[in-house]
């Protein structure tokens, strides 16, 4: 065979190659937005082009939640130490839109300072490879993940363990970890007592599992509304949105609203609201 048919056929074959490669990893600039995800199967960071989230001012009955997330976030935008943080207590209560209104504000107030990444539960195993993404980046990071929890022999705890706090080279000082939980320790009772029960030392095999709630050095716990907050939750939202109902009729529609999903909470209040701007013909722009 000549040269110029060893050529071509190399040439076919290089073409092949590249048609079966997988397409080159791209991840976006940490100066391209404000918010992003993680693709853990992509290995990269994508841009959130619009959060979905509300007002600071919009979130009723978590003042001093709000109070303390917004210092500890500020004091991480300014440079200065600041903790991780455990957002846990009831469905619905404003702790995944407390993270996002928080950024948001700081972000309102000094542009570019904060970026928000997500990464989802199911993706934790991931998050050393998110971290050693992001590590000594001029920008400074909140990674979040929203309704963390674990089960079973899911081990996806461990590795969450190390890197927050516990590992070699720790957590990145331009970063700090945000997460939400139903649950105050992350695990479910059961769980934690089932490893009481059957574990040689009882009391290691609990304090491994709980120990995972200790590397968020702020606790803020979460509680359903009672009835005043929750009409001011609605009213807040109303007044915001110029929905004209007489203030009497707007708390009857909303209570009956609660009773009919068995709860008063934030999420309620919002989908209710939903559902009269709907009926209203309004836009929630």
């Amino acid at each position: 065979m000549d040269e110029s048919k060893i050529a071509a056929l190399l040439t076919r074959i290089a073409d092949a190659l590249d048609r079966i490669a997988p397409p080159a990893t791209i991840s976006a600039d940490l100066d391209a937005g404000d918010a992003f995800v993680w693709n853990a199967d992509g290995k990269r960071l994508e841009t959130v082009a619009k959060v979905n989230r509300v007002d600071l001012d919009l979130l009723r009955g978590v003042e001093r939640q709000r109070e303390i997330l917004y210092d500890n976030t500020r004091r991480f935008a300014d440079g200065l130490p600041a903790n991780n943080v455990l957002l846990w207590g009831a469905r619905g209560t404003g702790k995944s839109s407390l993270v996002k209104a928080v950024h948001a504000t700081i972000n309102a107030e000094r542009p570019r300072a904060l970026a928000l990444v997500e990464i989802h539960r199911e993706d934790i195993p991931s998050l050393p490879r998110l971290l050693a993404h992001v590590r000594g980046r001029d920008r400074r990071i909140i990674v979040f993940c929203d309704d963390l929890s674990f089960d079973g022999q899911d081990a996806a705890y461990k590795s969450l363990k190390a890197v927050l706090d516990g590992g070699i080279e720790g957590r990145p000082e331009n970063v700090v970890f945000y997460a939400t939980s139903n649950r105050r320790h992350l695990m479910a009772r059961d769980m934690i007592e089932n490893e009481r029960s059957t574990a040689i030392n009882p009391g290691e095999a609990v304090e491994e599992k709980v120990s995972l709630s200790d590397r968020f050095g702020l606790w803020l716990g979460f509680h359903n509304a009672d009835q005043d907050t929750y009409f001011a939750m609605i009213e807040g939202y109303a007044k915001r949105y110029g929905l004209d109902l007489p203030v009497d009729e707007l708390r009857a529609r909303a209570n009956e609203w609660s009773v009919t999903r068995g709860a008063r909470s934030g999420r309620v209040a919002w989908q209710f609201v939903q559902d009269l701007a709907g009926q209203l013909g309004k836009r929630l722009d």
